[in-house]
Formats: structure tokens, sequence, C-alpha cells
């Protein structure tokens, strides 16, 4: 099921039904936002920057819900998606990077302009963006979707020359392939370690699920080797007991998980981490997930108002609280309670921001908004399980909350929850590429 634009005499009803059934099977749910009404002309000019999980679905639902008044551009510096939902099975062995990577093709045949391109800076008054190109894109609304970047200095010796052997394969791509290559040559018998930067971080589940997958190879195919899991925070951050299922089942002897175990310094040369606490950690292969903030693009326009590394918005709108008229989405905002950094909820955010952009160039108030989010985690090739919740307005505190008693966790990981990831991740791509 992907979400589409309803008649608006009946988009909010049909929308909440949507929204509870996706949420319970784990089917991409839509935003409970209203389209515009027909036959009325906007006349916008629209530039997105940053084609993941958000930008790409903010493009889509924008001429979706606006059709030809609306001219819709959208800047990506990749020439094609690579998606980091399921990019822990290329570790594992069972996809390649290849099947977690798509066009932009689906985006202009609807009619968006696609420029294989990077945004260097934004003049928020002029309402001009300035292209690595050369080039100058000119908007009158501007949706920012830049995603995240590495805090490398807080880890002492994590300089240039260290990331190029000591991967962290948080951005889907090369370093995910890079790392895959390490673990098949890394020998039997060998150790591997991981450690986890304090949260908040993209995809709170996805060190561990990186976990399952690198245990469920060197299962098949090392049998000797372990794994030592350095988490910087004080427990598992995400679905602690169905991990904890996997790894004291059918992992059982492989990992030795250390909480409260911040890696701060690197000796790339030696493969060696050092925690906050002194301990010295040596692997054959080292995973070292660095600290995380708001894309670069972000910290340059002055957004990130939120502790200096993420960035604060209006929920009802995705607008920034820290320059007006710049809407934000996606991994870069301030979580409001218990929203994790998903691409499903980016996908959400994208369509916030796309109603309340439509919403004003009609002349209307935004929508008040309910959006869903669903995470699933693969504990080996075939078994997953998933946590999701419902998040809606509440007006009095100005952002938006948890619903009491929506979503839910599974009961355990099995093949038919597998079966819904994939089928979650098929629907998705769907929605935000096409």
């Amino acid at each position: 099921m992907s979400s589409s634009a309803l008649p608006i005499d009946r988009s909010r009803r049909r929308l909440g039904q949507a929204l509870g059934a996706g949420a319970a099977l784990g089917v991409l749910a839509g935003c409970a936002t209203r389209p515009p009404a027909s036959g009325v002309r906007t006349n916008g000019k629209v530039l997105v920057v940053g084609g993941g999980f958000g930008g790409a679905t903010a493009a889509s639902y924008l001429k979706r819900w606006g059709g030809d008044t609306v001219d819709v551009t959208l800047v990506e510096r990749n020439a094609r998606f690579i998606s980091c939902p399921l990019s822990n099975l290329v570790l594992g062995g069972s996809r390649r990077i290849e099947d977690l990577t798509l066009g932009y093709q689906g985006l202009r045949t609807r009619g968006v302009s696609v420029l294989q391109d990077e945004v260097l800076d934004v003049d928020p008054v002029n309402r001009t963006a300035r292209l690595g190109s050369g080039a100058r894109q000119q908007y009158d609304q501007l949706i920012l979707s830049p995603g995240i970047d590495f805090l490398f200095d807080e880890i002492t010796g994590f300089d240039r020359r260290a990331q190029d052997t000591v991967l962290h394969a948080w951005k889907a791509g090369p370093q995910t392939v890079a790392l895959r290559a390490q673990l098949e040559a890394m020998p039997d018998g060998g150790t591997f370690v991981m450690s986890i930067p304090k949260a908040p971080y993209r995809c709170p589940p996805g060190p561990y699920e990186r976990v399952c997958q690198v245990a469920s190879y060197f299962k098949a195919h090392k049998p000797r080797a372990r794994i030592v899991v350095l988490d910087g925070n004080p427990d598992i951050v995400s679905k602690k007991g169905l991990f904890l299922a996997a790894w004291n089942g059918a992992y059982k002897g492989m990992i030795d998980y250390r909480a409260n175990a911040l890696v701060t310094e690197l000796d790339a040369a030696g493969r060696t981490v050092t925690t906050e606490l002194g301990d010295r950690v040596k692997g054959d292969v080292i995973n070292v997930i660095p600290p995380q903030r708001a894309g670069d693009l972000a910290a340059r326009l002055g957004l990130l108002n939120a502790n200096g590394r993420w960035a604060q918005v209006d929920w009802m709108t995705m607008r920034s609280t820290a320059v007006s008229d710049i809407h934000v989405i996606g991994d870069a905002t301030f979580a409001a309670p218990a929203m994790p950094k998903s691409g499903h909820m980016a996908n959400q955010h994208g369509k916030l921001a796309a109603a309340a952009i439509i919403e004003q160039l009609n002349g209307r108030s935004p929508v008040t908004p309910v959006i869903a989010n669903t995470c699933y985690s693969f504990v080996d090739d075939r078994s997953a399980m998933h946590v999701a919740s419902v998040h809606q307005w509440v007006a009095d505190k100005k952002t938006l909350e948890p619903v009491a008693g929506a979503g839910g966790l599974s009961g355990a990981a099995s093949e038919l929850e597998g079966q819904y990831a994939f089928a979650w991740a098929r629907n998705i791509w769907d929605d935000m590429l096409s």
C-alpha cells in the first residue's frame, strides 16, 4: 500500500484508516494531511535539497498534490538512490548493494526536475541556492533534507587517513561493500569490533541488527570468529529483548556486548580502539560508527539550534525555528518525543513539508498532522522483527507525541515478518521515487 492523494472531502477519515493499517502491518502509512483542492492555481517554485527518504518523498508529493501548478526541482549529489534500510543484509551476504540501488526516473516522469549536483550555499533573503556546478537556483519555498554527517574529531586518531581503513558504513554505498570485503578477508577465529555512539544517531536499532548480520555470516563461514560490541549507551537502545533472544539463541557464545563503553580513541594502524574508561580492544576488523549531527549544509546555514547538532522545527510545517522559510526534514531534525531517526520517519516528514507548502501556496492553514513509523530489523537472512509507532500533534505542547496504545513491538522475530519487511521496502521505495 502506498500513500497517494485522496478526494479532499474523505481524506482525513480514509488516511486515518490507512495509517492504522500501516502501523499494524508494517506497510507504508500515509501522512494525515490534506491534498490541495482541485483547480486551485499555486504557481510556486519549490527547491528540494537531498534525494533520500525525506527529500525524494517531498518532491514526489509536491507534484502529486500540486501537479503542474508547482515547479519542483530536486538537487541530489548522487546519480542513484541507495537504501540504508536493508543495507546490513549486504554485510550478512544475503543482498547485494545493487539490490538496494534505484534511479530517479520515476520522479522525472512525474514532472520533477532532478539535478545531479550539490547545493553549496543558500541565500534565504533572495531565495537563491548556489550549486557546485556554478549554477544558481531560485525558489519560492525550500525543503532541506541533508541527512547526517559525522563528528570524527570526537574520536582521537579518527583522521582522514584512518577513515580510509576504519569504516563506519553508516551511509549505504561504497563503504558497505568495502566493509563486507573486510569481513570476507578476516580469518576464521578473528575478532570483529564494532562501536556504537551515544544516542541520538541514525536508525536506533541499526547497530544491533548489524551485529546479527555479521554473526549470521560468521556462523555459516567463520564459526570460530567472535564479535565485540562497544556500546556508548547504558543499554541496548532499541528492541532489546528481541536482539538478546537472537544473541543468546542462534548466536550464543559469539557476541561480547559491553555497555557504557564509549570509544574515544582509535589506533587505525594497530587496529585498536580505546574507551573513555581506558579499556583497549584490538580486532582484525574495526567498525567505528562515529557520533553524528545534521548534515554539513544545515550547519553552514546556521540551522543547528539544538545542542549545536540538530535542527529544531515547527512540527506543523517542518519549518526551521532558526532560519525562516527553510523546511528541514529527516534525520537532521531534533526529534520530537520518542521519534526515531529512520527512513520511514523521513518519508513522513517529506509529506508533512509538502502538504504545508501546498496549503500555504493556496492561502490555507496547515492541517493537524498525524504520522507513523515502522522499522524492521533482520536477525538473519530471512527473519525480522519490527517496532511501530504513531505520532500526533499536541497543540498545547506544540509538538508531535506518540499515541498511547498505537503501534507496538514484535513478539518474536519470524520469517513472516521478514516477508513484511521486504514488502515494506518495496512499497516505500515506490512511494518516494515515483
